[in-house]
């Protein structure tokens, strides 16, 4: 999906002398630190993986400055002997990262062998590491020998201690993942392109170590429970909102945010304010729709073309969700834009509040949503208590069936977001409309099938408030009294099980708290009675 532009909706004039004073300001800014780092640590113990022919010649020209072993794999002609380890494999797996390497090997009638290593060359056909993004200390240059000699070059420089940021912080509290064995939200497992999150247990692991920065994880993270650390939201809040103050200072109007790679620096155009990120993907709908709260008329992204391909469709769906809202609370577009390569675009801009905001970007992206979506609605040409957006979208409610629910609260249970409530003192299920983030975890956990998700945004002044999806009278145990459920389960449950054979005759216990069921049981059935006799 790209965006269509309307070149009629950017005719307003666009400075230069605007978005030099704009790119003035972010350099003013203090640059972006790392607030804590990953280390590795490599000797120099390297792997040398392909068929003979080519990976002999290039484990003799490591063998001048590294530890080198080598795996020979397919037919093995004769070969002189070497002053450096050489086996064959018919069947290898390989894991790890740089200085922490673990491969296993098997050849046809042995036993398995396996080893560590620092650093790996894999000169097969196939990468036994096939991610969009290998680890560090992999190469994997495929059949060009150019490249082959580059990656034979730069492991000679891979030996020392190695330091990177530590690109994301994880709060898993926040995290939508799993509850009870059932999966809700998987959207940073499935988009990473370097393999490093997996699933354990309700929440999820993101190794330090796999983790390439591109942030795409934190971007579709719908709770925040991930986020981007280099640099964070706000630092990166505090650089849009700096460099639009500049540029409409400067006298500019209809700015557009264009966020590149840092290592792809943008050409400067008048009316545009190039923003270098480490990678694109970690950019999303809470920067987007803050730079329009802030006066931006567009935001745009250009890919490299380097970039997964999720990557394209997460940045696209984002954008759809976005333009969604800004069409809803009817402010003209179009305001974003995806760009792919180098070439011309047609750049994005539409209709934004006039008063710029004031708020500050918060370190967690719902309350940065909610800050830049109160700004966008208060000042819109249309202001709608609820704007229907496409399946999918981290924002909306839930419709229940009131008829089939019991008021068992699983689904309050499995709510990772805190927008299903029980009641204080009655049986009653609440929702808050602000927290739900479409996770489905309350559907699929529903014994009766009675959810089913709206996404939705809502601007009703009661979404940030609980209210009773649901309510039901208590239900009193026949024996004692205590209420112990409420009146439609017990009416349920004797509805489905009032035939079953297990219950024939006992209905009432049923109609019983736990403790009296066990006191019914265990009282004899024939228990022999004296009853004294009167006198007449």
């Amino acid at each position: 999906m790209n965006v269509p532009f309307d070149p009629a909706a950017v005719a307003a004039p666009r400075p230069l002398a605007a978005t030099l004073a704009a790119m003035a300001a972010l350099d003013a800014l203090p640059p972006t630190e790392a607030q804590d780092a990953v280390t590795y640590r490599s000797g120099g113990n390297t792997l040398v993986i392909g068929p003979a022919a080519e990976a002999l010649p290039l484990a003799d020209y490591l063998a001048r400055g590294l530890r080198v072993t080598v795996l020979l794999r397919g037919e093995v002609p004769p070969t002189e002997p070497r002053t450096y380890p050489v086996f064959h494999a018919n069947a290898v797996a390989l894991v790890g990262w740089l200085g922490a390497f673990a491969v296993r090997w098997q050849e046809t009638g042995a036993a398995a062998q396996q080893a560590s290593f620092d650093l790996v060359l894999d000169l097969g056909d196939v990468p036994l590491i096939a991610t969009h993004q290998p680890p560090n200390g992999y190469y994997a240059p495929g059949p060009d020998r150019t490249a082959r000699q580059a990656a034979a070059d730069a492991l000679l420089e891979m030996v020392g201690d190695f330091e990177k940021p530590r690109y994301f912080s994880y709060r898993e509290r926040l995290c939508a993942h799993s509850r009870n064995t059932l999966v809700g939200c998987n959207a940073c497992v499935d988009i990473c392109s370097a393999g490093a999150i997996a699933g354990a247990g309700d929440n999820i692991a993101v190794n330090p170590y796999l983790c390439a920065g591109c942030g795409a994880c934190t971007t579709v993270c719908p709770t925040g429970a991930l986020t981007y650390a280099y640099p964070t939201a706000t630092q990166m809040g505090r650089r849009l909102k700096t460099a639009l103050q500049a540029y409409r200072a400067e006298g500019g109007v209809d700015a557009v945010v264009l966020f590149h790679a840092d290592d792809r620096p943008a050409d400067v155009q008048p009316g545009t304010i190039p923003v270098a990120l480490h990678h694109v993907a970690a950019t999303g709908i809470d920067l987007w729709l803050a730079a329009l709260a802030y006066g931006a008329a567009g935001v745009a992204v250009r890919l490299t073309g380097a970039e997964a391909p999720q990557y394209a469709a997460a940045l696209e769906q984002q954008m759809a969700i976005a333009q969604e809202v800004m069409d809803g609370l009817g402010y003209a577009g179009p305001h974003f834009a995806l760009v792919r390569g180098d070439g011309a675009m047609d750049w994005p801009g539409g209709q934004v509040p006039a008063p710029a905001a004031t708020f500050d970007v918060a370190a967690t992206k719902r309350d940065t949503l909610e800050y830049a979506l109160d700004h966008l609605h208060r000042h819109a040409p249309m202001q709608p208590q609820t704007v229907s957006l496409p399946a999918g979208a981290p924002f909306g409610a839930i419709a229940l069936n009131t008829a089939a629910c019991t008021l068992c609260m699983s689904c309050v249970g499995a709510c990772p977001a805190s927008a299903l409530l029980g009641g204080d003192t009655l049986p009653q299920l609440r929702f808050v409309e602000k927290n739900c983030v479409q996770c489905g975890l309350c559907a699929t956990t529903c014994p009766e099938d009675a959810i089913r998700l709206v996404p939705r945004m809502s601007f009703k002044p009661t979404r940030n408030q609980p209210f009773v999806l649901h309510g039901s009278q208590p239900f009193h145990c026949i024996r004692c009294d205590k209420p112990f459920g409420t009146l439609q389960m017990i009416e349920t449950m004797l509805a489905k099980l009032g035939r079953h054979g297990a219950f024939a005759g006992n209905l009432d216990r049923m109609k019983m708290c736990g403790d009296c069921r066990v006191i019914d049981m265990m009282a004899p059935q024939e228990e022999m009675k004296v009853i004294p006799l009167r006198r007449m």
